[in-house]
Order: structure tokens, then C-alpha cells, then sequence
């Protein structure tokens, strides 16, 4: 599943985690998520978020 960031503050959505502080579901995809769904660090909706490309994900979870 494809994960999103936010362009404000960097937070990844992880579809397989989701956000079960919004009672959001793992296997939540993005496209799924509640139009009122925001950022749980800054409040951006949704239209803040882009899709993260796999290979930029995998350095930020590494830390490359």
C-alpha cells in the first residue's frame, strides 16, 4: 500500500499501521481516509499529503 507525507511536518501515514488514535484502522489505504481525516502532529488535511515514492521511504525509515 502506498504511504503519503505530510508536505507541512514530514509525518508519514502508514496505510498498514493507520491511525488508531482517530479510530482509524491498519489497512486503512489514504484514499479511504475520511475527508476531514487531518495530521495527527499539525492539523493538515488531507490535500497536504503527497504519496511518498517506495524507495524515499525506505531511507527515511533507515535513516540514509
Amino acid at each position: 500500500m502506498d504511504k503519503y507525507i505530510c508536505k507541512v511536518c514530514a509525518t508519514i501515514y502508514n496505510p498498514e499501521v493507520g491511525d488508531l488514535e482517530d479510530g482509524i484502522q491498519p489497512g486503512t489505504s489514504f484514499e479511504d481516509l475520511p475527508e476531514d481525516w487531518v495530521c495527527d502532529v499539525c492539523g493538515s488535511s488531507k490535500d497536504r499529503f503527497e504519496k511518498l515514492p517506495p524507495e524515499k521511504y525506505e531511507k527515511l525509515k533507515h535513516g540514509i
